[in-house]
């Protein structure tokens, strides 16, 4: 017997990939016919199950499931006794919460990943002295991260930061000696890094930066700065001050010194002097000799203190 869907007969079949399978099915075997209202409903059927099986293969990635087992065999043994958490290069979507559970770790490597937040609960790792959260999508990075007292190392580099993104709060690592926030989207830094009075290496390449950040004046044992690939006029970076500090010149009085360091430092004082007075003709090298002063300071800065 032939089956005539109308319609209202095609609709109460509605919701179910199956039911309009079987209109289908019944369409090639010849047993129904369909009226023009049931084809035109047909037809906005199929267009909405192509447009969501479309959608479920534009989703993305949930990406790769980190287990508490796996995260255990993936605890390393540093050169020096340390123990490292290597999640690095993953497939990882989401902070594995379950590495909390192993938050005594001494370093944490979540580089190359496909991370989108970091949660407070970061500042769960007391002892992390290395974060490596380098190659992820990060946009904001969570105020927790200034409770990581113990952090000398933290690297940033290559996610798409911006300055609302950095929370003034990095100023509160005290310890920290090395910050990458290379290849980002960085217009300027928080001014709170003049509190890092550790830091000695910082990367500030590939960003967006137009000027020389006046924060970094305040560091005082800041040894290299990259500001590479930055829209910083020429005319700004004559001035800046290059930051290559390796050796330090100590102003002692002269009341703290022995009597023999403080005889060495009249006589190439007495030394100095007497080049000055030869004239004009010898001043070219009177300035190259100007580092004996300081190299008696090295050698004798352990006595002095």
């Amino acid at each position: 017997m032939r089956a005539h869907f109308s319609e209202h007969g095609a609709r109460e079949m509605e919701g179910s990939s199956t039911n309009l399978g079987r209109v289908f099915l019944c369409l090639r075997s010849g047993d129904c016919t369909l009226s023009a209202s049931a084809l035109i409903w047909v037809v906005d059927e199929l267009q909405y199950c192509m447009m969501a099986k479309g959608k479920k293969r534009l989703s993305k990635p949930k990406g790769r499931k980190i287990t508490l087992k796996m995260a255990r065999l993936a605890l390393k043994l540093t050169v020096d006794g340390k123990r490292r958490l290597d999640l690095s290069n993953m497939e990882i979507t989401t902070f594995p919460k379950c590495i909390l559970k192993l938050c005594d770790v001494d370093e944490l490597d979540l580089s190359r990943n496909m991370l989108k937040k970091i949660p407070d609960s970061i500042d769960k790792f007391v002892n992390l002295r290395c974060l490596d959260l380098h190659s992820n999508q990060l946009d904001q990075v969570p105020e927790a991260i200034g409770r990581l007292h113990n952090l000398y190392s933290l690297n940033l580099c290559n996610n798409c930061l911006s300055t609302v993104g950095l929370p003034n709060e990095i100023g509160l690592l005290r310890k920290l000696r090395s910050l990458n926030l290379g290849m980002n989207v960085l217009e300027s830094i928080p001014s709170s890094i003049a509190a890092l009075k550790e830091l000695r290496h910082l990367g500030l390449f590939n960003n967006h930066l137009t000027r020389v950040p006046e924060c970094l004046r305040n560091l005082p044992y800041l040894e290299t700065v990259n500001l590479k690939c930055n829209p910083i006029p020429l005319e700004d970076d004559k001035g800046v001050d290059p930051i290559q500090r390796v050796e330090c010149l100590y102003l002692v009085r002269e009341s703290c010194l022995c009597a023999c360091c403080l005889q060495k430092v009249k006589d190439d004082r007495q030394r100095v002097n007497s080049r000055l007075s030869r004239g004009p003709a010898h001043r070219k090298y009177i300035f190259a000799g100007l580092n004996t002063p300081n190299s008696v300071v090295q050698e004798d800065q352990a006595t002095w203190r």
